[in-house]
């Protein structure tokens, strides 16, 4: 059995598409896959940049923009919101449009906050300008669901939490890729040239668009499920494991926007020196995402994440020591292993997902096939709405951070906040997926092992 590209609607489809079939995977399946995760990944790459492009925006922000520190959390808080929102009508638009197609349109959508922020950025712009464009940004957090339903169905579930964790991984990258240009561009030219980081991104906007026009296809048998959707928002599974993916996920991304603005309100950094800070946490948390997803196919994804979240809560206590003593080596020691244990749980947690719903099909009584399609179908509706929400975990950081130094000037409080979230996280992930008692299902706990009942 081989996979046939078939054209229709005036692109690249494939008509028939069954990666859990060893024989189709060996002979077509898995380089066609490979070749989309590819482009894929740059395409998310781009459009994380973009999203968390007033992450460093707010550097370049001096005194002549007239904005304080509060302003500044709104802004970027703003770009998650939006970011969060739009999640769940990307999701649905690879079924819809064509994984290939919708990837090509999401790119070229990126176009839009980038010229806009490269027309109003500069003093004396008004603050509903910038905020309107701050949101404009948000389309780019959209890139993340709809490259992950994409993905998702592109590999059987054996390589799921391998192929997800490099997809995001390499999409997070972006993160502390446009933090490094912009710490070139204001060691090079100076806090006052932010129209220089920008010009940067409209080339490679367009080089992402046009590769995944020519090298990616669409996969037919992907169609938009009403029923699954139904399905996935009755399920309890659905909403446990967007809980969790805040504290993962949401704190990723709440993190590598509030990063710099931390520094520079907290411990007062000039701008030069909180970029030459700011891109290293994301980029570890970035590059370990995909050791997330690995180890989460050889352990179960449910051990992982709750050993990541007892080490987060460990670091957020070394962090709240050091923003009490105002000791800026410890807070970055704190800070960093935040942001690289957010990226383990990244990974476990959404190898977790078509693990859970494949297992309890098969506690249903359906054969192995049945449930690996159901996990499929189940998983790629619940992406959109666990990713959406645990983006959303990135605005109430920043909120945190806003109303923290609004009222005491230190950030401290929301750090004490965010411990107490990472207690609950793991009080939730042993209870439900870990507890012996729990009625519930676990992913895969071995590699290329079949997802079972368990009690836990």
């Amino acid at each position: 059995m081989t996979g046939t590209t078939a054209p229709r609607k005036g692109g690249r489809w494939i008509e028939r598409w069954e990666p859990e079939d060893e024989t189709f995977w060996k002979e077509s399946g898995e380089r066609i896959a490979r070749r989309n995760l590819l482009y894929s990944v740059l395409s998310e790459h781009i459009g994380f940049s973009i999203w968390t492009l007033w992450s460093v925006m707010v550097l370049f922000m001096g005194p002549g923009y007239g904005i304080d520190p509060a302003g500044k959390f709104f802004l970027i808080g703003t770009a998650t919101f939006v970011g969060a929102l739009v999640r769940v009508p990307y999701t649905f638009a690879v079924a819809r449009f064509g994984g290939r197609n919708w990837t090509v349109v999401s790119a070229l959508l990126l176009l839009a906050p980038t010229g806009a922020a490269l027309v109003v950025m500069e003093p004396g712009t008004s603050y509903g300008t910038f905020l309107a464009v701050a949101a404009l940004t948000g389309v780019g957090g959209g890139n993340f669901a709809s490259s992950m339903t994409n993905i998702n169905a592109f590999f059987p579930l054996r390589k799921k939490g391998w192929a997800l964790g490099l997809n995001a991984g390499g999409g997070n990258i972006g993160v502390p890729v446009v933090q490094l240009v912009a710490l070139l561009v204001i060691g090079t030219a100076g806090a006052g040239h932010p129209r220089l980081l920008l010009a940067v991104y409209l080339p490679l906007i367009v080089a992402a668009a046009a590769l995944a026009l020519l090298r990616m296809d669409n996969l037919a048998p992907v169609r938009n499920d009403t029923g699954a959707v139904r399905e996935a928002v009755r399920d309890a599974h659905t909403w446990i494991m967007a809980f969790l993916y805040i504290g993962t996920f949401g704190s990723f991304i709440g993190y590598s926007f509030a990063f710099g603005l931390v520094l520079q309100t907290q411990f007062g950094r000039t701008p030069l020196q909180a970029a030459s800070l700011t891109f290293v946490g994301p980029l570890l948390g970035s590059l370990i995402r995909p050791v997330g997803g690995a180890l989460a196919d050889r352990f179960g994804g449910a051990r992982i994440t709750l050993a990541t979240f007892v080490a987060m809560a460990g670091a957020t206590g070394i962090v709240v020591y050091a923003s009490g003593e105002e000791s800026l080596p410890v807070f970055l020691v704190g800070f960093v292993a935040l942001f690289v244990l957010s990226g383990l749980g990244n990974g476990s947690t959404y190898k977790m997902i078509p693990g859970i719903f494949q297992a309890k099909a098969l506690a249903r009584g359906m054969g192995v096939e049945a449930a690996a399609a159901y996990g499929r179908r189940l998983s790629g509706a619940a992406m959109g709405l666990i990713g959406a929400v645990g983006a959303l975990g990135g605005l109430g950081i920043n909120l945190a951070f806003r109303e923290a130094f609004s009222t005491s000037g230190s950030g401290t409080a929301a750090f004490v906040t965010f411990l107490g979230f990472y207690a609950a996280c793991c009080a939730v992930t042993w209870a439900v997926y870990l507890r012996r008692s729990a009625p519930a299902v676990l992913p895969a706990t071995g590699a290329g092992a079949k997802p079972q009942l368990t009690s836990v």
